[in-house]
């Protein structure tokens, strides 16, 4: 009996895409139909998902990568953000998240906003460890690549989550915008702002105040 699956990659590398579907049509079961759709930006991935829904077929798997450009509309920053929006409106799709940010902070926080059935950190990414976290996920997930699994053994170091409003916060000001005009895009008060840029500091061990010093730190952690 022929399964169907139908696969989203979402990747701004079009070289990177190549290889996941070459390994993953290669590696396939011979029972298993792929059917792959490409994006490589947040815009491109958000109207296939859209569609998906529209047309009642649903993704089976959606391959992220954590660092793609914003969408036109600035709403969506990363695949981070893009995983959140699938999570919401692709209740049953089993998301795979692809990363070259290998920090401990980095990784617990994306477990803890998207929970996804597999985690890969692209350089530790070999053809058979992509076919095997495919039907892992498909079969039997969640599947973590060692790296993953060796920052979740740790003693986790640091329970911080930079919450959707906080990682906004940060993009802005990575964009220059002046911390007085962050209220107008983010619906909160200036009060509200500095004391959110205060709980940044203190995350991110900051002392002296200065907005580049808060952005270099959160950049070295992957957050920018």
């Amino acid at each position: 009996m022929n399964e169907k699956i139908k696969i989203l990659m979402i990747d701004d590398h079009p070289m990177i895409i190549e290889g996941y579907q070459n390994t993953l049509l290669f590696t396939k079961k011979e029972n298993q139909e792929l059917e792959i759709d490409i994006a490589n930006n947040c815009d491109e991935a958000i109207a296939y998902m859209d569609k998906s829904i529209q047309k009642e077929l649903p993704y089976d798997v959606l391959f992220v990568d954590i660092s793609l450009p914003p969408s036109e509309d600035g709403l969506m920053n990363s695949g981070e953000d893009l995983a959140e929006y699938a999570r919401r409106i692709l209740p049953n799709t089993k998301i795979i998240i692809l990363t070259m940010f290998n920090e401990s902070f980095r990784i617990h926080n994306i477990i803890k906003t998207i929970d996804p059935e597999g985690f890969l950190i692209k350089s530790d990414l070999t053809s058979s460890e992509l076919a095997s976290a495919f039907q892992a996920v498909i079969n039997n997930p969640p599947f973590y690549s060692g790296t993953v699994n060796s920052h979740i053994r740790k003693t986790i170091t640091s329970d911080i989550v930079v919450d959707d409003k906080n990682r906004k916060i940060l993009h802005l000001l990575s964009q220059g915008v002046k911390t007085k005009n962050l209220a107008s895009h983010l619906d909160i008060s200036l009060s509200a702002i500095e004391k959110r840029k205060k709980q940044l500091r203190d995350i991110f061990e900051v002392n002296d105040g200065q907005d580049e010093t808060l952005l270099n730190e959160a950049r070295k952690k992957g957050f920018v």
